[in-house]
């Protein structure tokens, strides 16, 4: 197909881009194929894995987490070299469909798992292929889709560009959702089990790549900048953006340490020792965190039509500022978290409501970080180095991981000189960190001063080209 049959620059409309649909379902099968994997992962680990004799053989939690952090970790430091090859050599719609293959691939291996021969071979060395090519491809398109969005978009629909990045999220939580309820019961029954489980994710994976390859003549298709996107990246401009950006990534790299506990890691591993009846419902361990979707569900609208607005009438709720107040929302979910725990090491088994509680309060949080974070992370970004700057934005998740997944392989070595990290102790630590990067935030985000870039857009015959290239360009 030539690169001539795609428009290369967004249309001059006021309403919503016809390529928007296809992603946003694109979208919300690729989350479900991913989530609903990431929900079961240390639950297979701990409880489901054999040996090559077939006798289970679960790993310690304590190990578990430690590769469940580094997997989550690879799939976001792998969008730096996604957004290289889309910025600077694919484009970024090949980039995107190539990848989905391998991401494809990657989930049937899971499910090949729990075959005969997989077992033979040795699940863990199945589990270790599937999670790199999950890694490769989730983690090379990541910054592409979100890029992908905000391409379709220019000066004249820009007003809509905060609305469909609430859209494009609200399909990430209803994708993520129905896979983390319906993926823990797969594996748990004994008439399915673990290669269903994980094989469910990877035929949803393969309907997100179709969905998105029926999209192909209806979205904008922004050329890859070749050599322009390396000079891009070394010139005085591109590496004073990712200067200034670093200054907020380290603060959210900090509470993507703390998110990814909540989200199949630490807090899945608390619920099995919670009383999981609530409301008249018996919870799975691995289902409990269905809620964060819901609530973030729930919670886009809410905060979009209603309480942003409100805020707004006391004091201008900058993208700096909600990021500052969902920081200290997710210290306060782990105040709870390390109650919760607290009272388990003294012999207690709270209710699994408590937690509940927490959820609420990290998904107010995470609407706050994270939405604002991927709109953050767009309008910043030069226009050649757009996929560039949403993998430097995950790159801060991809760090984020790296400091429970080290602190959770060092247990052991740590409590031996005397620092227990152990039980509450674990998430008192985490707490007490998060707190403390809210506070140094409120001043160090004071001194940021924010550039806005968005594509330049066709113009109709009539138009005077008139319009620069920068939007906005002026520091607010």
């Amino acid at each position: 197909m030539g690169k001539h049959q795609y428009a290369t620059s967004p249309p001059n409309i006021m309403t919503m881009p016809p390529g928007v649909p296809y992603i946003i379902g694109n979208e919300g099968a690729e989350r479900f194929s991913f989530y609903g994997m990431r929900a079961i992962l240390v639950g297979f680990m701990t409880q489901f894995m054999v040996n090559q004799s077939g006798v289970l053989q679960g790993m310690p939690e304590h190990i578990a987490q430690g590769w469940f952090h580094q997997f989550v970790s690879a799939v976001y430091w792998m969008p730096f070299f996604g957004a290289i090859i889309a910025d600077g050599w694919l484009g970024k719609y090949r980039t995107i469909l190539y990848l989905s293959i391998v991401y494809c691939l990657g989930h049937f291996t899971l499910a090949f798992m729990d075959t005969a021969v997989g077992i033979r071979i040795g699940q863990q060395y199945v589990l270790a292929l599937g999670l790199i090519l999950i890694a490769a491809g989730a983690g090379g398109i990541k910054p592409c889709v979100s890029a992908n969005v905000g391409d379709q978009f220019g000066e004249s629909n820009q007003h809509l560009l905060s609305r469909v990045f609430g859209w494009f999220y609200l399909s990430i939580n209803l994708g993520s959702s129905f896979s983390i309820w319906l993926c823990p019961g797969l594996m748990r029954d004994p008439n399915w089990g673990p290669r269903y489980a994980f094989g469910l994710p990877g035929l949803l994976m393969f309907v997100a790549t179709v969905i998105f390859w029926l999209g192909r003549k209806r979205m904008v298709h922004i050329p890859p900048a070749g050599l322009g996107f390396l000079r891009d990246l070394k010139s005085k401009e591109g590496l004073s953006v990712l200067g200034r950006v670093w200054t907020i990534y380290v603060f959210t790299m900090i509470f993507w340490a703390l998110w990814d506990q909540s989200s199949g890691g630490e807090w899945t591993i608390q619920c099995q020792k919670l009383d999981l009846q609530f409301l008249g419902i018996t919870f799975l361990p691995e289902r409990v965190q269905v809620v964060n979707g819901i609530f973030i569900l729930a919670m886009i609208p809410l905060f979009n039509y209603w309480l942003y607005p409100a805020i707004s009438r006391v004091f201008p709720l900058t993208p700096l500022r909600k990021i500052g107040i969902g920081l200290f929302l997710t210290a306060l979910s782990f105040v709870v978290i390390w109650a919760i725990q607290f009272n388990i090491d003294h012999g207690g088994r709270p209710n699994v409501g408590w937690q509940f509680l927490a959820y609420i309060i990290l998904s107010a949080g995470e609407v706050m970080v994270s939405i604002t974070g991927l709109e953050f992370s767009y309008t910043q970004a030069p226009n050649r180095m757009k996929s560039l700057l949403m993998a430097m934005w995950l790159l801060s998740v991809a760090l984020g991981n790296q400091l429970p997944s080290v602190i959770s392989f060092l247990i052991p070595r740590l409590k031996s000189i005397g620092m227990n990290l152990e039980g509450a102790n674990y998430f008192r630590f985490f707490t007490l960190l998060m707190l403390g990067a809210s506070v140094i935030y409120v001043f160090v985000s004071r001194h940021y001063h924010e550039k806005t870039y968005l594509q330049s857009q066709e113009v109709t015959p009539d138009e005077r080209v008139t319009e620069p290239v920068l939007a906005g360009g002026t520091p607010t």
